[in-house]
């Protein structure tokens, strides 16, 4: 289904899409969300532009390899988890900091960057699997 409609408003689409899951991944502490229900919509949104455009659009649009991307996610997971260990904490504990950006203190913690592993492993992943399936149906 590549008609000039859907291949006009497909990069319009993809954007707020991906705009959105960020905004999902971020509300995920206090509200519903996070990095797991972000990354898929992400995936969606660029699922969605490999319909429209092609598979080589989408590979150009990521820059890195959905793989690449899917393992940085994991190891950054992994990390934030393992900080809790050098504190002398249970594995997996949140650990929060505060640090000033132009003057005005933000709080950060390792449960951010867990989600932001797990929303990077999920987007990776899944438009992995999506390219190579839509690479598959048109040869």
């Amino acid at each position: 289904m590549r008609t000039l409609i859907f291949r006009t408003i497909a990069p319009y689409l993809t954007s707020l899409m991906v705009l959105f899951s960020i905004f999902v991944l971020l509300r995920g502490h206090n509200d519903p969300g996070g990095g797991f229900i972000g990354g898929l919509i992400a995936a969606s949104a660029f699922a969605i532009y490999g319909i429209a455009c092609g598979v080589s659009p989408v590979r150009r649009a990521l820059y890195f390899h959905p793989m690449a991307i899917s393992g940085f996610g994991l190891l950054l997971a992994a990390l934030a988890g393992w900080l809790s260990i050098f504190f002398q904490v249970p594995f997996m504990t949140g650990l929060w900091t505060k640090i000033s950006v132009l003057g005005l203190p933000v709080d950060i913690s390792t449960v951010m960057f867990f989600d932001i592993g797990v929303y990077l492993v999920v987007v990776g992943s899944i438009t992995s699997i999506a390219l190579a399936l839509e690479e598959r149906e048109h040869g």
